[in-house]
Formats: C-alpha cells, sequence, structure tokens
C-alpha cells in the first residue's frame, strides 16, 4: 500500500497523513475507527473542548494506526460523525470538519475525517447525559466536584491571550520567528496573515482585526515595546537567605527581555552556566567525576512551565529566578490554573495560556502526557536530592529545588578525615581544613580557586599550603613559580 504522502490538513497543517499514522495520541490529537459509534465521541470532544483544543481524525484505527478510511460507512452515518459536536455535546463547541484524500489499507482511493475541536473560552462544553470531561496528556479524564467547579470558575473569564493588542502590528512580529513557526506547522508556503487568521492570533474588535496578545507574546521583535513584565529575572544570592539594606548579599541581578519564543532558550544558556558543577571520587571506579548541582530537566522544565502558565494579565509581575547557595527558587505570577492544585500538580494538567502552549507544544518546549512535573519529581530523586517544593504564596506559584550542599560538604569532611586520620586532623587549623576538604573533591586546584573558596588571600593561602606539604597531605604539580602549577591532595 502506498499513501499520499503530501496529504495534510489545510485547517491545520501540522496534521499530516504521516504524522496522523504515526505519532501517539496527545493532548492535542486522537484517532478513531470508522467502525465506532457515534455517541462514544462525545466523551472525547467534550474533553478536547474543556482543555486546548484537539483533532479528531476518524478513519485511522486507534489500536493498528492503519489507514482504514471512511467510505465504507453510508452517507447518513459520516454525516452523524460531522454533526456529532452538535448532536452529542452542549453546548455546541466550536469546531470545523475536514475530509482529506487518502489510499486505504487494502490499496483503494478512500478518505478520512478530520474534526478540529476548539477550546472553549468562556463556557463548559457537557455531554448529553451532563458528563464533563478535560484533556490531560493522553487520556480522556472526567472532572467532578472541586474540580468541576474549578473548571467552571475558569471558563467564566476570558483568556488574556486572547484579547487584542489594539496597538502592535504584523510588521512588529519577527520575521525569523513567524518562519519558523510557519515551517513548523508545515504552512511555509501560507501567507503570514492568513496563518495567523487561522491559528487565533487574529481577532475582530469592532469594525478592525487585531492581533492579540498571544501572538505579541510569543513573536515580537522588541517585547519590551509592549510587555515589559514578559521577562525572567535572575538573581544569584552569597548565602542561604537574602539581606536587605546595608546587608544586602546580591551578587548577580539579569533580565532576560525576550518574546517567548527566545525567552525559554535565553534561560537555558545563561542560567546554565550559573549552576556549580562538583567532582566527586566515584568508589567503584576510582575515578573523579562531575556531578552537576541540579538535574537539567528539573530547573528548565520549571522555567518552562513558568514561561507557558503564567498570568500575563498581572501587570508589575515577572518571573523571578533566585539562586542561594543551597536551593533554587523559580516565581511564577498566578495562581495555579483551573483544576490543578499543589496535591495532583503530579498528574493533572490544565494550561491558562492554551494557545501560547500549544505553540510552545510545537516548538519542543512544552511536554507531552504531563511528563514534565512527574519528570522533575523523577530525576531529583535519582540525584538523591529532595522532591521539590511547590506553593502558592502571594498570587504566584513557586517552585523549590533543593541541592545536596550540606550533605555533600559533611561527607566531604567525613572522608578527607579518614583519609588523613584523627590525630593529623585535630593538629589542623580551620583554614587547612577547610583546604582539604575543597581538595578532596577535587583531582586538582589551583591557588587562585583556593584563595575564592575560603575567601583569604594569596599570602594566608600559601602559607597553609607549605604546611600542609610539609605534612605530606598535599603536594605542588609544576614548578613553584609556574603560575599555572595546581596542588592535588595525597591519598
Amino acid at each position: 500500500m502506498e499513501l499520499i504522502k503530501d496529504t495534510k490538513s489545510n485547517i491545520n497543517p501540522f496534521f499530516t497523513l504521516d504524522y496522523m499514522t504515526t505519532a501517539e495520541e496527545n493532548k492535542y490529537f486522537d484517532r478513531k475507527s470508522a467502525k465506532i459509534k457515534v455517541s462514544d465521541l462525545a466523551d472525547l470532544i467534550s474533553a478536547f473542548a474543556n482543555a486546548e483544543g484537539g483533532t479528531i481524525v476518524i478513519g485511522i484505527s486507534d489500536k493498528t494506526k492503519k489507514v482504514e478510511g471512511i467510505n465504507m460507512l453510508d452517507a447518513e452515518k459520516i454525516n452523524n460523525f460531522i454533526s456529532a459536536p452538535k448532536d452529542c455535546c452542549k453546548p455546541m463547541p466550536n469546531y470545523k470538519e475536514e475530509f482529506l484524500d487518502v489510499i486505504n489499507v487494502a490499496g483503494e482511493k478512500d478518505r478520512i475525517l478530520l474534526l478540529h475541536i476548539f477550546t472553549s473560552v468562556d463556557q463548559v462544553i457537557r455531554t448529553n447525559s451532563d458528563a464533563t470531561f478535560l484533556r490531560i496528556g493522553d487520556r480522556t479524564k472526567e472532572i467532578k466536584g472541586e474540580d468541576l467547579k474549578n473548571l467552571e470558575y475558569s471558563k467564566s473569564t476570558r483568556h488574556y491571550e486572547d484579547e487584542c493588542n489594539m496597538d502592535a502590528e504584523i510588521s512588529d512580529l519577527s520575521e525569523e520567528l513567524l518562519t519558523a513557526y510557519k515551517r513548523k506547522i508545515g504552512a511555509e508556503e501560507v501567507d503570514t496573515r492568513r496563518v495567523l487568521k487561522a491559528r487565533g492570533f487574529i481577532k475582530k474588535n469592532g469594525k478592525g482585526e487585531y492581533l492579540t496578545n498571544a501572538a505579541v507574546l510569543l513573536f515580537a521583535e522588541n517585547i519590551f515595546q509592549f510587555y515589559p513584565n514578559c521577562r525572567i529575572r535572575f538573581l544569584r544570592y552569597d548565602g542561604t537567605a537574602e539581606q536587605v539594606g546595608t546587608k544586602i548579599n546580591i551578587i548577580k541581578d539579569v533580565n532576560l527581555e525576550y518574546p517567548l519564543l527566545r525567552i525559554i532558550e535565553k534561560a537555558k544558556e545563561f542560567v546554565s552556566v550559573q549552576l556549580r558543577e562538583f567532582t566527586a571520587l566515584n568508589q567503584a571506579t576510582g575515578r573523579f567525576q562531575i556531578v552537576p548541582e541540579y538535574p537539567e530537566f528539573a530547573w528548565l522544565e520549571g522555567i518552562v512551565n513558568a514561561v507557558t502558565h503564567r498570568e500575563y494579565g498581572m501587570t508589575g509581575s515577572y518571573i523571578k529566578v533566585s539562586m542561594f547557595d543551597d536551593r533554587l527558587e523559580i516565581l511564577s505570577p498566578g495562581k495555579l490554573p483551573s483544576i490543578v492544585t499543589i496535591d495532583n500538580i503530579r498528574d493533572t494538567r490544565f494550561s491558562r495560556n492554551p494557545r501560547i502552549a500549544r505553540v510552545l507544544t510545537e516548538f519542543g518546549w512544552v511536554r507531552e502526557l504531563n511528563e514534565g512535573v512527574r519528570r522533575i519529581y523523577e530525576d531529583m530523586e535519582d540525584f538523591f536530592l529532595e522532591e521539590p517544593m511547590y506553593s502558592e504564596p502571594e498570587q504566584s506559584v513557586k517552585l523549590v529545588l533543593k541541592n545536596n550542599i550540606v550533605m555533600r560538604t559533611m561527607r566531604q569532611s567525613d572522608r578527607t578525615i579518614e583519609n588523613i586520620g584523627n590525630d593529623i586532623w585535630d593538629k589542623l587549623d580551620d583554614l587547612e581544613r577547610k583546604i582539604l576538604v575543597y581538595m578532596g573533591s577535587r583531582a586538582t586546584v589551583t591557588r587562585a580557586e583556593l584563595e575564592q573558596h575560603i575567601s583569604r588571600s594569596g599570602r594566608t593561602v600559601g602559607a597553609r599550603l607549605n604546611h600542609l606539604m610539609e605534612l605530606g597531605l598535599v603536594k605542588r604539580n609544576g614548578n613553584m613559580y609556574d603560575p599555572k602549577q595546581t596542588y592535588e591532595m595525597v591519598e
């Protein structure tokens, strides 16, 4: 059998035939055999409409992913599929149907039917049996009780991302980002204005049409011109607590101001070089190995979630990443959206900004199947670190990732004492002990590194190193006058 390779949706060019027959089902996509009962689509339609929208492909088996087509059906059942959103749900969600020509599994010309269900901004979509569903990852989950109340509340307010920006023009958007976006969704040859309008990034307001806030937040060439608080502020503190006044201990304060399609990558580049790496002796191999301060996925996913789900309508607020000696804090404006709570955050997903989330997903930043938060927990556990801590202080969401610097230092001290013996350890002063503990976790060190670590002058460090070398605990690598000389601990 040969598929019609260039077959793709005109409504959403991201849906090529190759994608529809190979991709795993996710929060935006589900496939169904044409043999399914029309009434069985109700739950899925409700789920997509109440979440971030999605496409139901009818005529491709959800078990085998093979193209069965719909021409086997009579006209009445095909019409019933087309009217399923109207007949099976209340109120009727906004949707469009679309037929695509294909070659079925038997090698015959056929068709498949796509039902594009759009997100319902201001009302909850229920099935005719009064059940309410929500799409979470690749699951269609019934919402009840308190979760349903929260969903109803969230639908009573308009999405800030869908409101019109009365000042921005398409010429204010980045051609580079728009080209990349059109490439991602398979619409490179389509006029930019048409693409933006089809994706809900241009809306009518009165007699005119305007870009939405989402369009400008995602694609603006100069984001500061329109949204001064679309930024990530990075603060590095000296110590484990924030000091003020004469004791202020901020040692780095940097603002990252970019549109959303650039800000995550810029934050990744910047934060990664601020985090420390530790060199530890692997007892199994006898070799030194580099251990990062935090697993990359954990802190990067925390930033991605903050960018994707923050409340952009809160003026004067911005994302803040604070780095202390013992932890990393990521603070995002706005409470957790809708049905998501501190207790269910590992398993529940709902986007405050569905259009923004959709684009960031298409660019590969937002993970499918709610794996993001779940994997933060898993990666922290794999690194033998404490569980991530979520909280909601003062109309915001805070994620705290703790490193193990305290326990790491204690283990290094124990290992150093074991190496040199208690008798010698007791005869050393505090600075000499700090030097040995620091050297015990590194293959070699320079005098400059030691000066910075113990906050003492070169003369003081030199005197301590000479004493340690006299005791046979440390050796010098290179000539004593060589500026590149290094030191290492004698095992």
